[in-house]
């Protein structure tokens, strides 16, 4: 793998955990146990690639199973996702920081660093898109639109994870496309949430 691939497959599974981090975690360990990024060409897996083998663990992989179900059901209810998402506040900029880490050389401090760093704030603002568009669809009253978003985001994070895992190439570019689509729902969230904010604040 390149370095353009490298960072793009760390980018993209770090905002990708900012949506699904228990997905993210399982569809990497799986990836890494059956030898799928060996299987779509991609070298060097035990030098660049080394941190992810630790997903592909047993306890990780059943945890991550487990935490995957969770989330799924926890999404589809209304409010029940937003307290959800609270609670995942901080997991999800870890978790997605860790993700990012693992991905890059462990002998390139300087850009473990960066990558960390970069990991943790790209999971932070996927999830702050997450859980800001999720405070919107909350306040209508119908609860279609939740179960229909939430089997949307479904869709976008099993694709995305899909197309990072055994398409790496592409990676870069899907990570591009994931921040734009956070940065969107940040200011949509922002535009309808941030008057009720500020009214709230002076009260």
């Amino acid at each position: 793998m390149n370095a353009i691939e490298i960072l793009g497959l760390a980018a993209s599974l770090s905002l990708l955990a900012g949506w699904r981090l228990y997905a993210a975690v399982l569809a990497a360990g799986l990836a890494m146990r059956f030898g799928v990024l060996d299987m779509v060409g991609v070298p060097a897996l035990p030098h660049a690639l080394a941190g992810l083998q630790v997903l592909s663990n047993p306890w990780v992989l059943g945890i991550a199973a487990l935490g995957t179900a969770a989330e799924f059901l926890a999404d589809k209810v209304a409010w029940l996702d937003s307290v959800w998402d609270t609670l995942h506040t901080l997991v999800r900029p870890v978790g997605g920081a860790l993700l990012a880490l693992a991905v890059v050389s462990p002998d390139d401090n300087a850009l473990a660093v960066v990558v960390f760093l970069l990991g943790g704030g790209a999971a932070l603002a996927s999830h702050a898109a997450k859980a800001g568009s999720r405070a919107v669809i909350n306040g209508s009253p119908e609860p279609v639109s939740n179960v229909v978003v939430s089997v949307a985001e479904d869709g976008l994070v099993a694709g995305g994870l899909w197309l990072a895992l055994s398409h790496p190439q592409w990676a870069a570019a899907l990570a591009l496309g994931l921040a734009a689509l956070a940065a969107v729902l940040l200011w949509l969230a922002w535009r309808i949430l941030g008057p009720l904010w500020r009214r709230l604040w002076r009260a």
